[in-house]
């Protein structure tokens, strides 16, 4: 009887242990996560965003009907933004055609591709994050004035 009793007990507490380690399901990105909030590029594939003098870091803003606008590094650009299953693009994206140094042209480059193609998208706190087999993106919500 007691051998019966400390099986179903450990057999209890396994189940329950196995069941603690189930990793919660990342929450799905809706449009209002992103909308009416002003984003800062931070970092690019774990590396601190640098511009040279007179650039600033790269924006990314989403105004409710998700139309994509913000600073490339060089450029101003605009777009229509897609959220389809936890992925993000922004599609048939413009842009102004200004020249500028090497630095921030190749930060442009590296935003605008990355914006274009379907990345998979997460916000955690005050963190957005776009991240695709390229390059991953993190974005800090610059505060409200």
């Amino acid at each position: 009887m007691k051998k019966r009793l400390l099986t179903a007990l450990a057999f209890t507490t396994l189940l329950s242990a196995c069941a603690a380690d189930k990793p919660t399901p990342p929450k799905m990105i809706a449009e209002t996560d992103l909308a009416t909030h002003n984003w800062v590029l931070t970092k690019v594939d774990s590396s601190p965003v640098t511009m040279p003098e007179p650039f600033s870091a790269p924006t990314l803003q989403f105004d409710q009907d998700m139309a994509a606008n913000g600073h490339s590094g060089c450029n101003r650009y605009f777009g229509q933004a897609e959220l389809k299953a936890g992925k993000l693009r922004i599609e048939k994206m413009g842009m102004t055609m200004m020249a500028c140094p090497a630095p921030a042209m190749e930060m442009e480059q590296l935003m605008s591709s990355t914006l274009m193609d379907w990345s998979q998208v997460s916000v955690v706190g005050n963190e957005l994050v776009l991240s695709n087999p390229e390059h991953t993106l993190v974005f800090k919500r610059q505060a409200e004035h």
